[in-house]
């Protein structure tokens, strides 16, 4: 679990085909005492595991469904990443809940100044858009945001000074690409009512007692 308060930079070493997947090669700008081989890191909000570590440089290793779902299938060497290691128990919850499962990809459409924020605008498919509300959280590349403006495939957000210095986000162009999650409990809350108004699948019910009394369970 992640809060979306980016932790400092790393810059991509290598990006290395491992069969359908990858592993990538990272260094970061900070140190990383305290980082175990095994440990979670989020890596533009996508949540990778540690399995190299040397000093300040560490490798992990990417799914194929994460190639699918993320912007990884196009990262190359050389570029920068906004990097958060996991919440410890008893941390400062900072930003919001972020589990570093991405739900998908958009696109910064425009990006421009708003008083001291930067103010960006991103291109989004619809299904990403129906688990956003105005002022709710959203983490883009791993960064939480608050939505100041949503319409049905766009979302925009006001990035302050030290954001907009201390993530990718202060020189991310217009037309690249950006990995999008949405809020964690606003998921749950959609899926649960979208269950209860839907007709029930019997086979997604569970047991029955018919099912229980023909397996012999039941007299």
């Amino acid at each position: 679990m992640f809060t979306g308060i980016i932790e400092g930079m790393g810059t991509v070493r290598a990006v290395q085909p491992a069969g359908s997947g990858a592993r990538l090669a990272i260094e970061a700008d900070f140190g990383l005492e305290g980082t175990r081989i095994g440990d979670s890191l989020c890596v533009n909000g996508a949540c990778l595991t540690v399995v190299r570590l040397a000093g300040r440089s560490l490798e992990a290793d990417v799914s194929p469904e994460t190639l699918a779902r993320t912007t990884f299938g196009s990262l190359r060497p050389g570029e920068r990443v906004n990097l958060e290691r996991a919440l410890r128990l008893g941390d400062r919850l900072d930003g919001h809940l972020v589990s570093g499962h991405v739900d998908g990809t958009g696109r910064l459409e425009s990006r421009g100044r708003e008083g001291n924020a930067l103010r960006l605008a991103f291109r989004v498919p619809p299904e990403l858009t129906r688990g956003m509300i105005p002022k709710g959280s959203v983490a883009v590349d791993g960064v939480s945001l608050t939505i100041n403006r949503l319409e049905r495939e766009r979302f925009e957000v006001a990035v302050i000074p030290h954001t907009a210095s201390w993530t990718t986000l202060g020189f991310k162009e217009v037309g690249q690409a950006v990995n999008i999650e949405t809020d964690l409990i606003g998921k749950y809350v959609e899926r649960f009512l979208r269950r209860r108004s839907e007709p029930e699948d019997a086979s997604a019910a569970g047991l029955s007692l018919e099912q229980l009394a023909r397996a012999g369970f039941l007299r």
